[in-house]
């Protein structure tokens, strides 16, 4: 170790008392990130930098950051959110040396001030009401109060779940969740008027305007694809939150 008369230089690329270099164990998690196993990495770091590393290194280097995912999974939140999203990322993942695709379920909270945050992520087998329940009684015991609106797909007793949590929050519906769900079994001819009458009932200035479309689409789409207006009709009271607010707000948290 380089050392000084009064013990004040300090290395700039290797720490003091360090044996790596903090870009050493960077890569290593960064290849595991992606999926290699514990072989490819040791193959890949000694093709690359020339370095011999053992399988017991590499899995001292990526078990340490789990350390950062407990304390980063378990911090204190906020009292209280504007909006929180509940949704599912398909990810690309490895489990027992395999590719794999998993679900990664997301609550992305939006504070009074406009800041996004990632709240948690967490993985399961299985999603429905009682998973999500589960998420919610997390964010509760980690401080969260309030939530303004939450909002999530069609999932079956979704809302539900919310309202048992946290009673006074308001349901939205996502939007795009419910167009993809309406022209899932639209044929490609009619596709296109379809969306663009559909558009006018969530696009409308006000809650008595967009039922009026909506009626509307019924009398033109009902006869081809009755279960749509049927749809909407049976989750409008978890559709309608949004009409409380400008179009301009309305529209660019769809963009969003």
């Amino acid at each position: 170790m380089p050392r000084d008369r009064n013990g004040t230089f300090e290395p700039q690329i290797i720490p003091k008392y360090e044996k790596r270099v903090p870009l050493f164990n960077d890569q290593i998690i960064s290849m595991y990130g992606f999926g290699m196993s514990d072989r490819d990495i040791k193959a890949h770091m000694e093709q690359v930098y020339n370095v011999e590393v053992s399988p017991e290194l590499i899995s001292r280097v990526t078990s340490a950051v789990m350390d950062d995912v407990i304390e980063w999974r378990s911090r204190p939140l906020d009292k209280g959110y504007a909006v929180v999203y509940l949704d599912a990322l398909r990810v690309n993942a490895r489990q027992d040396g395999k590719g794999c695709v998993k679900s990664v379920y997301v609550a992305l909270g939006v504070n009074f001030e406009g800041k996004k945050d990632v709240l948690g992520l967490w993985i399961a087998e299985t999603e429905g009401a009682k998973f999500w329940m589960s998420v919610l009684n997390e964010l509760k015991n980690r401080g969260v109060e309030d939530i303004l609106i939450a909002c999530m797909d069609g999932l079956t007793g979704f809302p539900d779940a919310v309202r048992a949590v946290f009673p006074q929050t308001r349901v939205q519906l996502c939007i795009v969740h419910m167009v993809r769900n309406s022209t899932k079994f639209v044929s490609c001819k009619d596709l296109k008027k379809l969306c663009a009458d559909l558009k006018a009932v969530y696009s409308a200035p006000g809650e008595e305007a967009g039922r009026a479309a909506l009626d509307e689409f019924g009398n033109i789409w009902n006869d081809k694809y009755p279960v749509i207006q049927q749809s909407w009709q049976n989750h409008w009271n978890d559709l309608n939150e949004f009409f409380k607010y400008p179009p301009e707000k309305r529209m660019s948290g769809l963009h969003d």
